[in-house]
């Protein structure tokens, strides 16, 4: 469970409830209508843009959000290592007694591969093709959820614009276009609800757990390389841990570079005075 999600989700509608609370009643912001024209017009409009097998594959990517497992992949760099140091000191073969040990499903079946003796190029071919299959599908599935973060607050207009030309329709009647107004802007509350905290924060969450997802395939995707030529399992190590590290340390290096704050320097030693005689 990603306490996360749960967290800002619940804090955000915690905070906007406290302040309705703190000036008026829920029910100023209570509309079905205005609830159905913003969530039936996103999905419809969404059934219109995307096929609905594709639809099918984002309630997967939905619950994803929520439900996700950690990825450890300085523990996978050391699993790869070892079974490379199995594969040099007893052949690839042996590496098969090892596998039923080894959790991730990818490194798996790419040592599989080795095992049932594929070569290289075709092991190589397999697995990237299978890393472009997984990198589409992610894809797919946040390009889905932005769009719907667009669709809301458009059809949270719409909605507006209903509520406007009722009020304008009953003008005479002074006494309802205050609520009439009010209750038109519902909907574009409603749209700006769901798209800013729902919608794109679920896209860039998405984007986050695909790009560690396609670093951990393409970190196994070297490793089984190393282990088929059998290199060195010290190098095979720095190798994949300057990798991992290039991949994710970017930012993080440019914002300690700009917090940094340069070290005090040493103060000199004192120069031992040469007694006077």
């Amino acid at each position: 469970m990603d306490i996360a999600t749960l967290l800002g989700i619940f804090s955000g509608m915690a905070l906007l409830l406290a302040s309705i609370m703190q000036n008026s009643g829920l029910e100023l912001f209570y509309s079905p209508p205005s609830a159905m024209i913003v969530l039936g017009g996103t999905i419809a409009a969404t059934l219109v843009a995307y096929p609905i097998n594709e639809l099918f594959g984002v309630i997967g990517l939905f619950l994803k959000v929520f439900m996700t497992k950690k990825h450890d992949l300085y523990d996978l760099i050391d699993t790869m290592v070892m079974t490379c140091s199995v594969a040099r000191k007893g052949g690839v073969l042996a590496i098969e007694s090892r596998l039923d040990e080894i959790d991730n499903g990818f490194l798996k079946r790419g040592l599989q591969y080795t095992v049932d003796g594929k070569d290289e190029k075709t092991v190589v071919t397999i697995l990237k093709k299978e890393i472009r299959q997984i990198q589409q599908k992610h894809r797919d599935g946040w390009e889905i959820m932005s769009e719907m973060g667009k669709f809301a607050p458009a059809f949270g207009m719409v909605g507006t614009l209903i509520g406007l030309i009722q009020m304008l329709s009953a003008l005479d009647d002074v006494k309802t276009v205050g609520p009439k107004m009010a209750v038109a802007l519902i909907t574009t509350f409603y749209g700006a609800l769901l798209a800013n905290l729902v919608f794109i924060p679920m896209t860039v969450k998405l984007k986050r757990r695909s790009a560690v997802e396609t670093l951990e395939m393409n970190l196994v995707l070297e490793g089984i390389t190393f282990i088929r030529k059998g290199v060195n399992p010290r190098f095979m190590k720095e190798t994949l841990e300057n990798i991992l590290e290039n991949a994710i340390g970017k930012k993080l290096r440019r914002e300690d570079v700009l917090a940094q704050t340069p070290p005090a320097k040493p103060a000199p030693k004192p120069v031992p005075k040469t007694p006077v005689r």
